[in-house]
């Protein structure tokens, strides 16, 4: 007996990364894995298939799909490969259901269990299989150093004969993983950094990573480790706080976002005005509409004397590092179900239980959703899929999905 997993080709434009790496192939089939992979899936990346030992190669998807056990792909499929699947098959990927409800309904009437990626809960034990945060550390990284391609100055102090230069100053605004790992870029590229976060606890973060933090005095902690989002007056207190601090930076990167709504304006149209001649802001949440006023997502742009660059899909431009990371969270998820040669889900396992989108013809997002407002538990519904025999998930809370840049 053995697995059958096949890894589709991403068609979705700007995306380079693909859900296999040949340094996984080894743990999957130790797993019971047989590997199926539609032809040219890493060409992006500049991976040939003959990169890939142990992997069948087959050009059309339909055909890849229609007897695999399990799919997996970065970005949410076509609704003909959800249609090409058999019904109670697995499908591990990116959803983000409030983008995609047709994806959803056709998820929960061909019955596919659907592990969202961007659910898996932001617990200790879920770490490696955090595809969120393995791609956020990404964007931040490479957030750092499209700034600083568009400074017209250096970023580290530079001594010369002719005298000294720099350092710059920078500003980062969301000190989630992007952020963090921006502060982390900036401060080993020289730059004197400063980090704001409207969760306070974030303070110590920003510290031991050598920015100083910008105190506003108001505290927006929401749930599942976001932030919330703030009211009129906070918005007020915050901005007379912030205006000063971006109005000295010479890069500003904000990564700022809450889960299932549009990106929250962190950069107001007179900051931009204000902002010194030359100085950048680079945009990592322009996927939700931008943290600032003026941002156009997808474009790099000159508002007065300021650039500002609004990149989308920031890990696929680092395909070959995030598919390598995005390849090893997805093993460390299906180690969670498969074994001994088969696929046997336990729903009492809090990642699976909450990872799990739709199964057995339900949206279990919907149902967790409907449960936490009426604060009440759901009753577990049964269901049999094309697996072991399993009953379908408890309604788990759910784990809101946020861009890449979180």
């Amino acid at each position: 007996m053995y697995v059958n997993v096949a890894v589709l080709k991403e068609t979705r434009a700007h995306e380079c990364r693909v859900a296999l790496m040949p340094s996984v192939i080894p743990k999957l089939a130790k797993l019971g894995a047989r590997l199926h992979m539609q032809t040219g899936a890493a060409a992006a990346i500049h991976l040939d298939d003959a990169a890939f030992p142990d992997v069948a190669f087959i050009a059309d998807r339909a055909e890849l799909v229609k007897d695999a056990d399990v799919v997996l792909c970065v970005q949410p499929p076509a609704l003909e490969v959800i249609d090409a699947m058999k019904e109670g098959a697995i499908l591990v990927s990116f959803i983000y259901a409030h983008n995609e409800p047709a994806l959803v309904q056709r998820l929960v009437d061909r019955k596919i269990t659907c592990f969202a990626m961007e659910r898996v809960p932001r617990i200790s034990r879920a770490q490696a299989m955090d595809a969120l945060s393995s791609q956020s550390a990404l964007a931040g990284y490479y957030a750092v150093q499209i700034g600083s391609t568009h400074l017209a100055r250096v970023v580290p102090k530079i001594t010369s004969a002719a005298g000294s230069i720099g350092p710059a100053h920078v500003l980062v605004m969301g000190l989630g993983v992007a952020g963090l790992e921006a502060i982390a870029t900036a401060h080993r590229l020289g730059a004197v950094v400063e980090g704001y976060d409207v969760r306070p606890e974030t303070r110590e973060q920003a510290l031991s990573l050598g920015a100083t933090f910008v105190d506003t005095g108001v505290d927006a902690t929401g749930q599942g480790g976001y932030a919330r989002e703030l009211n009129a007056d906070e918005k007020a207190k915050v901005a007379n706080v912030l205006t000063q601090h971006i109005q000295k930076a010479d890069l500003v990167i904000t990564t700022a976002a809450i889960p299932g709504k549009p990106s929250p304006k962190l950069v107001s149209h007179a900051q931009v005005a204000g902002m010194k001649a030359g100085s950048v802001i680079v945009d990592l949440s322009a996927e939700g509409g931008g943290n600032c006023d003026d941002t156009q997502p997808g474009q790099t742009t000159r508002v007065g004397r300021v650039t500002i660059v609004a990149p989308l899909n920031v890990p696929s431009l680092l395909g070959e590092d995030a598919s390598d990371l995005y390849a090893k969270n997805i093993y460390n998820l299906l180690a969670l179900m498969m074994k001994d040669n088969v696929v046997e889900i336990d729903w009492g396992d809090e990642i699976l239980a909450k990872t799990v989108l739709t199964h057995a013809g339900e949206n279990k997002a919907d149902t967790a959703d409907k449960a936490a407002k009426a604060e009440t538990p759901a009753s577990p519904a049964a269901g049999k899929g094309s697996h072991k025999a399993h009953k379908s998930p408890p309604a788990a809370k759910p784990a809101a999905p946020t861009p890449t840049a979180a």
